[in-house]
């Protein structure tokens, strides 16, 4: 079991998954997503990816190394891009990362919690957060 420091992280990066999936699940392309409500799902998005990208620098390496389908230094690297090189973004890109990436991240982000050393209690703390209130799906998932 890999240190519980990690369980925060991970809960962080499945929220920010959901709130993208939010976000962006009615729109059928990177213009509409992008020029929506004054950019704002698309800001948003991004401003997103961006903490996920972060988290997943302070995940623990060794428990990144048991899933190495996950392009860990991409993830690291897209948020230094985002940080960084944002008037080099273009919506296309934001688009093709929700929509064909998050996908399988939030996946393996959910059965990385069974490698993690947690307790019931900091589950429930977790979730009685409003930050987390999209994932409270997790009750059910890690307790069977």
């Amino acid at each position: 079991m890999y240190n519980r420091r990690n369980f925060i992280h991970l809960c962080t990066i499945l929220e920010c998954i959901e709130k993208i999936t939010i976000y962006s699940c009615s729109f059928n392309n990177a213009d509409d997503f992008f020029a929506a409500d004054d950019q704002v799902y698309y800001n948003a998005s991004w401003a997103l990816l961006l903490v996920i990208g972060e988290d997943s620098k302070k995940l623990a390496k060794e428990l990144k190394n048991d899933y190495p389908a996950v392009p860990w230094r991409l993830l690291s690297g897209t948020r230094n891009f985002l940080a960084h090189e944002y008037r080099a973004l273009n919506q296309q890109l934001i688009f093709d990362i929700i929509r064909q990436n998050l996908p399988s991240l939030k996946n393996t982000v959910i059965s990385m919690f069974h490698k993690v050393d947690y307790s019931s209690e900091v589950l429930e703390a977790a979730l009685s957060s409003d930050y987390y209130r999209h994932i409270q799906y997790l009750r059910e998932k890690l307790n069977d």
